[in-house]
């Protein structure tokens, strides 16, 4: 089977073969595929925002040195269950050297979006892959209201800081 077709198998869960499979594992076998599953997909989410990212520092004037790291702080929404937080679309801070720029609680942005209007709020922040990668890393990993999310793009890794 083709990548592109198990991709596509594996986005439609409620087809008839995905699901004659998953009803034959056991039950601890369906544990394990769960926590991979749940890796695999952080991981995923992680690189989608690694390009994401690349894409928005490679329209950066690089000032004679490439952008190497970006800094996403937390965000705060009303849903309609109440408020959460969650990752920003808006980068934070770009940096030419390893160093983490102060992103101290006092200067970051918290946004409060009303329940119903998020997608208002994306449309604003113009980069929808962006803002549903952050939004799927917020629920794997949920942010504190001082944490910051560190993409470094040389080696493709996006880390959670907590303060």
């Amino acid at each position: 089977m083709k990548p592109a077709e198990l991709d596509e198998l594996l986005t439609a869960p409620a087809e008839p073969p995905l699901r004659d499979a998953l009803r034959r594992l056991s039950p601890r076998a369906l544990d394990a595929l769960i926590v991979e599953a749940l890796f695999a997909a952080e991981e995923g989410w992680r690189q989608v925002v690694v390009d994401r990212v690349t894409a928005l520092a490679a329209q950066q004037p690089d000032q004679g040195r490439p952008v190497i790291a970006a800094y996403i702080t937390a965000t705060e929404l009303r849903t309609p269950d109440g408020m959460c937080v969650g990752w920003s679309p808006r980068i934070a801070a770009f940096a030419n050297t390893d160093g983490a720029p102060d992103l101290a609680h006092s200067t970051t942005t918290v946004a409060f979006v009303p329940a119903g209007e998020e997608s208002l709020a994306e449309e604003a922040d113009g980069d929808a892959e962006l803002t549903q990668a952050l939004r799927r890393l917020a629920a794997l990993d949920p942010p504190g209201h001082e944490d910051v999310l560190h993409v470094y793009l040389p080696a493709r890794l996006v880390t959670h800081l907590k303060p």
